[in-house]
């Protein structure tokens, strides 16, 4: 190769190492440029859902929602389209989606000893899957004997027969419309109460 070949070369290289380089610096501006963007959209909803009537407030219980972990994709499903009935201003259906998530994670949580002690508990009951305690027991009596196994405690009981009381407004005619912050509560009650009974061992 003459010399000046490998001039040319060299500058090539040289060129070649310069828009690395700005790639590089690039890469770097758009990545930390996305960052900013998602810490003040985070920062935005913050604020603005301080306003009772933000659905920013959607947002934010969304994530914390993300949070929860354990749930079966059924649940799953069922508490998305809650959240989803939020954001389209479907107050009663969210409260209904909701619950049914709910009640398919109490149920669940029941079951995961085979129902051995609901049965000892209840032995009249016809209880020996899961499909059956949900098709001859009401939810109601689903709560008194998830507090007599020791799933939940007596408040415990008597604060989801009030959820179970909204729920059931929601889903039959009543003068019950409920609104957002109404909506926002019922939810986030229920995603509280299932945290500490994902880590509970009942078996």
């Amino acid at each position: 190769m003459d010399a000046a070949a490998l001039a040319t070369a060299k500058q090539a290289a040289v060129e070649h190492i310069k828009d690395c380089v700005v790639c590089g610096l690039m890469a770097d501006a758009i990545t930390s440029f996305l960052l900013s963007v998602k810490t003040f959209e985070t920062e935005a909803h913050r604020i603005l859902s301080q306003h009772e009537t933000s659905t920013s407030r959607v947002v934010l219980l969304d994530a914390t929602y993300k949070t929860l972990t354990g749930l079966s994709l059924e649940q799953d499903e069922l508490f998305r389209q809650g959240l989803r009935c939020l954001e389209q201003e479907l107050f009663r259906a969210a409260h209904v989606m909701a619950w049914a998530g709910f009640m398919d994670f109490i149920e669940n949580k029941l079951a995961s000893d085979g129902l051995a002690k609901i049965r000892a508990a209840r032995p009249k009951w016809k209880a020996g899957a899961i499909d059956e305690l949900r098709e001859y027991q009401g939810e109601y009596q689903i709560m008194e004997v998830a507090n007599d196994v020791g799933l939940i405690s007596m408040n415990e009981m008597k604060a989801l027969h009030g959820l179970l009381n909204k729920r059931n407004e929601c889903a039959h005619p009543s003068s019950y419309f409920p609104g957002l912050n109404d909506s926002l509560g019922f939810i986030d009650e229920l995603l509280k109460r299932i945290r500490p009974l994902q880590s509970l061992t009942f078996k």
